[in-house]
């Protein structure tokens, strides 16, 4: 994405690379009008939420409430909507009719995930910094551990999703993805992409965390080992701190699961014509 604070690139020549108004790069999104007492409280619910993932905005509002806040149930639902938090937990689907379209079975459950490219994990998570946050979408690919590719945003438009997809896909691609059921996941524009590439479509059940754990675990480790630890000020530092974990991750940090090798040792080792 834009970043206005780049010295070796111009924002109209970014904006050309990447094909959007320049006009609109200025325009502050409506996530980071947030003031800075709502920024704050929006760190303070992702410490939470990392921890129990399966708080709502009632029990959230509860938690923060014994810490001090004083906020009421209304502000805490809007925040996390802002995040894109929702609680895990098996609910009712009150939108049934009108998700059915683009929703797809969960297709991993007894599978047996014994090569590289099998099964891609996608996800999205809010990434703060000092004074406002991001959004990182990621691509992990599921036997191996290591992170195809990613995309961080200063919004949660689709467009950094499908471009980010695109990207990988230039490369390789898997046979399965797997994702949620946000708004990202289920529309006509991402499942005709991935229907275009001849890619199986496999979703998480409602409200189910353990459907994802892979791409869980890596934004768990990404807050609590980078970004809990650093509290980066400003888009530039916050993605040269995730290009910098991303690195370390794949090509250095040991896996149990994986005999202690790192991801990237591991992919290649079994996928040695990948790039």
């Amino acid at each position: 994405m834009v970043e206005l604070d780049n010295p070796n690139i111009t924002v109209k020549r970014q904006a050309e690379l990447l094909s959007v108004n320049r006009t609109s790069v200025y325009r502050p999104s409506k996530e980071q009008r947030e003031s800075e007492g709502n920024v704050q409280l929006m760190h303070r619910i992702d410490e939470i939420y990392m921890k129990h993932p399966y708080y709502g905005y009632r029990r959230m509002t509860r938690i923060l409430h014994d810490q001090g806040f004083v906020v009421n149930r209304k502000r805490v639902r809007r925040l996390m909507q802002v995040m894109g938090l929702e609680a895990v937990y098996p609910k009712p689907n009150l939108s049934k009719r009108l998700h059915a379209t683009y929703t797809r079975p969960y297709l991993l459950r007894g599978l047996t995930i014994d090569r590289p490219n099998q099964v891609w994990g996608i996800d999205i998570t809010y990434l703060r910094m000092g004074k406002g946050f991001m959004y990182l979408f990621l691509i992990i690919d599921w036997y191996s551990r290591k992170v195809i590719d990613y995309e961080l945003s200063s919004t949660l438009e689709k467009g950094f999703v499908l471009n980010c997809l695109k990207r990988a896909f230039s490369r390789c691609k898997p046979e399965i993805m797997n994702s949620d059921q946000g708004s990202h996941f289920t529309n006509s524009d991402y499942l005709e992409l991935l229907e275009k590439q001849g890619i199986k479509v496999s979703m998480d059940g409602k409200g189910r965390a353990t459907d994802n754990s892979r791409t869980e675990r890596f934004f768990r480790s990404l807050k609590y080992e980078c970004i809990y630890i650093n509290e980066f000020e400003n888009p530039r530092a916050l993605r040269q701190g995730i290009a910098r974990y991303v690195q370390f991750y794949n090509e250095e940090r040991p896996h149990q699961s994986l005999g202690e090798a790192p991801p990237t040792q591991f992919y290649d080792h079994v996928n040695p014509i990948a790039s």
